[in-house]
């Protein structure tokens, strides 16, 4: 089946959920539609960028009149008109396109209609932002209620985000949950660094870095050896290096910045835990479900997180890790300790490495998105 993938920027290697499906996607027979593209095409696809495009003195003329037009209809102006659209079909039709799957359900609001009229199946897939922050202009979630008719189904990283979008009267009768998944063949355990620790993601207010840091140290105390390597980079990187600084603590904690996956992929395969303190952000950002936590518990590692999003729908809590409410900074510290001083640790990561096995194997994961979408459009 040839099928469209429709992202907002191609490529960016850190999306690696989006590029495994223009990579493996019913074999390998993926085209690109990006709104913004970074000049590099890894996998040789053929790509079309929505965006920034020249389209001419009438078009821009017709701007005005074709955003309200399409506000008034589809209650977004994103979706391309004039030329822009005429070479979007154009492309479509010469790439055989016989569906399209939306990364991301913002995305899904600029082809929704177009797929429509050109009797191509469209469905979505919903991811975090999208299904959080995203619902609180003004727009959205009017925009997302009228353009589900529109689509042949949905699908979303954890059942958090599905009732997110409910609880604002968008939804849509063919849902399913899948999450991203992890390559279980690569992300394998490792000999174990006792009492290391690792922190994965990007240095912002929704991963709450800070909080992690410091009921890291509390919890560490006294433990000879125990270690918390943190990889990323981001805003709160500066005041993150400040606190252990200023805490005398440079010892017990390493910063990386932003690291390969297959770096990331190596220090988790020796981790003993995985720290993640997610919250939601003050402008409603949340987490979907992270693929660092499906990635650590492939890896054998014990994870100490947040009842927050689509985490406890991954990891158990008593089996395969601790969770703590978003903000509880004590409690944070106190499961960590817990962690690190449990004589069940061996039994607890086998644990969460027959999870991953078991429910975040990527490959039985897109098995099942084809097999939705081929039994779908065959209706």
């Amino acid at each position: 089946m040839r099928i469209c993938i429709v992202t907002g920027e191609y490529h960016l290697p850190g999306e690696t959920f989006i590029n495994r499906h223009i990579q493996h996607i019913f074999g390998g027979a993926a085209a690109v539609v990006c709104g913004r593209y970074h000049g590099e095409n890894p996998y040789d696809v053929a790509w079309f960028n929505r965006r920034g495009r020249d389209t001419g003195l009438a078009d821009r003329l017709m701007m005005p009149l074709a955003v309200g037009v399409n506000r008034l209809r589809h209650g977004t102006g994103r979706l391309p008109f004039g030329q822009a659209k005429r070479e979007l079909k154009a492309f479509l039709k010469a790439q055989r396109i016989e569906g399209i799957l939306a990364e991301f359900g913002t995305q899904a609001l600029a082809v929704a209609p177009l797929a429509n009229e050109m009797g191509i199946p469209c469905f979505s897939y919903f991811r975090g932002t999208d299904a959080s922050k995203a619902l609180n202009q003004g727009n959205i979630p009017g925009a997302y209620a009228k353009m589900m008719p529109r689509l042949a189904g949905v699908f979303s990283v954890s059942q958090f985000l599905l009732d997110n979008l409910a609880a604002r009267g968008v939804t849509h009768p063919n849902a399913h949950v899948i999450p991203s998944g992890v390559n279980v063949r690569l992300f394998r355990p490792a000999e174990k660094r006792p009492l290391s620790c690792l922190a994965v993601g990007r240095m912002v207010e929704k991963k709450a870095p800070l909080v992690t840091l410091r009921a890291f140290l509390k919890a560490s105390e006294g433990l000879a050896g125990a270690h918390l390597d943190v990889i990323g980079d981001g805003p709160l990187l500066t005041p993150a290096r400040a606190l252990v600084a200023e805490a005398g603590a440079e010892a017990r904690v390493s910063f990386h910045g932003a690291q390969p996956h297959e770096a990331v992929r190596d220090r988790l395969a020796g981790t003993e835990f995985f720290l993640q303190h997610s919250i939601t952000a003050a402008n409603g950002n949340t987490e979907g479900l992270p693929t660092a936590i499906q990635e650590a518990m492939a890896c054998g590692c014990l994870t100490v997180s947040t009842r927050h999003a689509g985490i406890p729908e991954a990891v158990d809590e008593g089996r395969t890790g601790w969770l703590v409410d978003e903000h509880d900074e004590a409690g944070f510290a106190d499961a960590i300790r817990s962690a690190m001083t449990a004589g069940n640790r061996a039994a607890m990561a086998a644990e969460a490495r027959q999870v991953a096995e078991d429910r975040f194997d990527n490959q039985k994961l897109l098995e099942k998105l084809e097999r939705v979408i081929r039994e779908t459009v065959a209706g």
